[in-house]
């Protein structure tokens, strides 16, 4: 009853927050629930899940260059300025702390509830994206880890 209650809640505060996103990941776990077999398909799900979006999100990447939206012509200039430089050097430390981060939420559960708090604050207060609760986890394990504390 209290992951129903729970549920609720995020769903309430999404949609009192207009978050389409969380709107809808909050009915699909509710759906998912009441349907049979849920004690398989769960685990599954938040096993897989991250792996799973990390491949979508990779697929609409790419679209750009499939659509020639992006070319060699913009990689080339991407080297030579130095926000591309920058946005290269960006996208190596998230794909370190994104690392990190799967790891720490496999190891360290209770920093689950944590980062999903925190997500959901950023997205409904301060309108932001849920794409980070991976890089979250990494962010913390570095932290963590950098000051020696433990949970």
């Amino acid at each position: 009853m209290e992951s129903w209650l729970f549920l609720a809640l995020v769903l309430a505060i999404a949609v009192f927050g207009k978050n389409t996103s969380l709107i809808i990941a909050s009915i699909v776990v509710m759906v998912l629930k009441l349907l049979p077999m849920t004690t398989k398909w769960l685990p599954i799900i938040q096993n897989k899940g991250i792996n799973w979006g990390v491949t979508v999100i990779s697929v609409a990447i790419l679209i750009p260059i499939a659509t020639g939206q992006i070319t060699f012509n913009d990689l080339w200039k991407a080297f030579r300025t130095p926000a591309g430089w920058i946005a290269i050097a960006a996208g190596i430390a998230v794909a370190i702390l994104s690392k990190y981060g799967v790891n720490q939420l496999a190891a360290v559960p209770q920093v689950t509830v944590a980062l999903v708090l925190g997500t959901i604050i950023g997205v409904v207060v301060f309108k932001g994206v849920a794409a980070g609760p991976v890089i979250a986890s990494g962010m913390t394990y570095c932290i963590v880890t950098l000051l020696n504390l433990h949970f």
